[in-house]
């Protein structure tokens, strides 16, 4: 038997109402096994159950403590066009404990899939399942990953691939969407019913009259705070539709992310993205773009002109943040007034010598083994003239802090993918795991794991099939 710690009967999400959500039948996979589980969240979760009765549950075999799954019902701007009624259509929330709602990704069809099947592929399952550990290991607000389950299902895409489902936590899946879909409707109740539970249960602290504001700010520096570090540690989402933008200033839906390898600011790993629109430079402005349709699904809460004034908190929020990283990585403590320029200059080598972003940045805290030629050479002395004009005796264990030794490069996450599709192997899951939950530690035994990608690798692109 299992027990769970400390939970709820009924999901906090139900309370709502039908509007915003329909009660679904997960559809189980067949022959399912677990691949992979995060046992610290599961302990933090409380979950103490043994492997069957934890996979009965993450495959959709069986009920979250009799609780009815639902799928929530959103709309979104894809690649800037508004599309009027999106939702769930391949997941489902199908409980909660210790304030984190479970939701599966891959149970089968909702009422929101459209012409989908709602299942998901290994593929983009081990993808997001890996994903998910890297970003908490990078500190990166982002909902987490609990379980990984295989199956004998076959999913048909370009190709007949195999179904797998990936058990997902978060305090709360509530997308900018959510409100869009209301907003878009003129149902004005039902924008005011989704934010006053918003905020009751995930921003208590906006609590005045002028709460919607306070709120609408909250969301705009937590998702400031969010795409700071995403860009500091080059991570780039590739698809990031208001659909896609969680609530909480987490990073939602792992799909064909990437991160930088040889430094490129202008890297497009979505191969959809014909225009770039979700380029990793471009992030930065798209997420004010995104907050700026969820200023206007507020608008019966929120007059145009309080709104303006929230936003215009977004650049400054997002640049603070991101400089304050920044100079961390740099091993800086004092400002001086030529920091940026330096920091720039950095980059502007990387892209010209074809440089590898985080590896770059991780070989800084060893100065004395970087080695570099011609301009890459004058940098490093006007660098080496810089840190000298500081007493920071923690320099290189600050660098090492916030410079990652390993990232969840893309020719990494597909050999894990290949050796589990072709051989049905999950070692290399299991060893990019260990690695990505502590991605600042030296990994010296992994050596093979914290190389520049190899030229043959450099170019693999993504899709949003899943």
């Amino acid at each position: 038997m299992w027990k769970v710690l400390s939970n709820k009967k009924m999901l906090d999400f139900s309370k709502l109402g039908e509007d915003f959500f329909s009660q679904v039948e997960t559809q189980p996979l067949k022959n399912p096994f677990l691949i992979h589980t995060n046992q610290s969240l599961q302990t933090e979760l409380g979950l103490q159950m043994s492997n069957d009765d934890l996979l009965d549950i993450a495959s959709g075999n069986k009920p979250f403590q009799q609780i009815k799954p639902i799928a929530s019902i959103y709309a979104g701007h894809q690649f800037g066009y508004f599309v009027p009624q999106l939702g769930d259509g391949r997941s489902c929330l199908i409980g909660q404990t210790q304030g984190q709602e479970l939701s599966l990704k891959g149970a089968g069809k909702t009422p929101y899939s459209r012409s989908g099947d709602g299942r998901a592929v290994l593929r983009s399952s081990i993808r997001e399942y890996l994903c998910s550990i890297a970003m908490q290991g990078l500190g990166i607000a982002t909902t987490q990953a609990l379980t990984l389950v295989g199956s004998q299902s076959e999913v048909y895409r370009e190709q007949i691939e195999t179904g797998a489902i990936v058990l997902r936590t978060a305090p709360s899946h509530i997308r900018f969407g959510n409100f869009e879909l209301f907003a878009s409707r003129g149902q004005v109740k039902q924008v005011k019913l989704l934010a006053d539970f918003v905020i009751e249960h995930y921003y208590p602290q906006c609590s005045g009259k002028n709460r919607y504001a306070d709120f609408l700010l909250e969301v705009v520096k937590r998702t400031a705070i969010m795409i700071a570090n995403w860009q500091a540690q080059g991570f780039s989402h590739g698809v990031m539709n208001t659909d896609n933008m969680s609530i909480l200033g987490l990073t939602l839906d792992y799909g064909p992310f990437g991160f930088l390898e040889t430094y490129n600011p202008q890297l497009i790993c979505n191969h959809s993205d014909h225009e770039g629109r979700y380029s990793f430079d471009q992030q930065p402005s798209i997420g004010l773009w995104n907050l700026a349709r969820l200023a206007d699904s507020l608008s019966s809460l929120i007059d145009a002109k309080q709104a303006k004034s929230v936003l215009a908190h977004y650049q400054p929020h997002l640049v603070t943040n991101y400089s304050q990283i920044m100079r961390q990585k740099f091993g800086l403590l004092e400002k001086h007034d030529e920091d940026n320029v330096l920091i720039t200059e950095f980059f502007e080598v990387l892209y010209r010598h074809k440089k590898d972003y985080s590896n770059s940045l991780r070989k800084l805290s060893d100065l004395e083994n970087f080695s570099a030629d011609g301009d890459f050479s004058k940098w490093l002395e006007r660098y080496n003239k810089r840190i000298s004009e500081e007493k920071n005796h923690d320099r290189i264990a600050m660098m090492n802090r916030i410079n990652p030794s390993v990232i969840l490069r893309n020719y990494l996450a597909e050999k894990a993918i290949r050796s589990a599709e072709d051989d049905k192997d999950y070692t290399e899951i299991g060893v990019l795991f260990k690695l990505l939950s502590k991605p600042f530690d030296a990994h010296s035994k992994f050596e093979s794991y914290r190389i520049d990608t190899p030229n043959w690798a450099g170019n693999l692109s993504v899709s949003c099939s899943s």
